[in-house]
C-alpha cells in the first residue's frame, strides 16, 4: 500500500555533508509523522530524526546541532541534511512514516535504506 524511497547516501570525508531524501507513493500520502533511522554494523537500530505535525522536530542527541530534517508530512516527504558528519554517523539509513502518532512515534512504513559511510 505505502513505499517508501530513499536517496542520497554515499561516501565522503569526515567534516562533510550528505542530503537524504525520502518519497513516499501509494494509496496513503499522508502522514503524521516521518523521520530517519540508522543502523550501523552490530548496532541496534536507532531513531535520528523525526518531524511531525506543524513542523514540531526531535532529535537524538548524538546528531542535535548537525542534522537537520524537514518536510512536509501532508506531501509525503522528509529529507536529512547532515553536515559535520563523524565516522560514527557511518550506517544504513531508513526512512520511516507513522500514519497516525498517539503517543510515540512509531513507524507503519519503512524504506529500504540507504548507505552512509563516512571515512576518516
Amino acid at each position: 500500500q505505502v513505499q517508501l524511497v530513499e536517496s542520497g547516501g554515499g561516501l565522503v570525508q569526515a567534516g562533510g555533508s550528505l542530503r537524504l531524501s525520502c518519497a513516499a507513493s501509494g494509496t496513503i500520502l499522508n502522514f503524521d509523522a516521518m523521520g530517519w533511522y540508522r543502523q550501523a554494523p552490530g548496532k541496534q537500530r536507532e531513531l535520528v530524526a523525526i518531524i511531525g505535525s506543524g513542523g514540531i522536530t526531535n532529535y537524538a542527541d548524538s546528531v542535535k546541532g548537525r542534522f537537520t530534517i524537514s518536510g512536509d508530512n501532508a506531501k509525503s516527504t522528509v529529507s536529512l541534511q547532515m553536515n559535520s558528519l563523524k565516522p560514527d554517523d557511518t550506517a544504513v539509513y531508513y526512512c520511516a512514516a507513522d500514519r497516525r502518532v498517539i503517543k510515540k512515534f512509531r513507524p507503519d512504513y519503512w524504506g529500504q535504506g540507504t548507505q552512509v559511510t563516512v571515512s576518516s
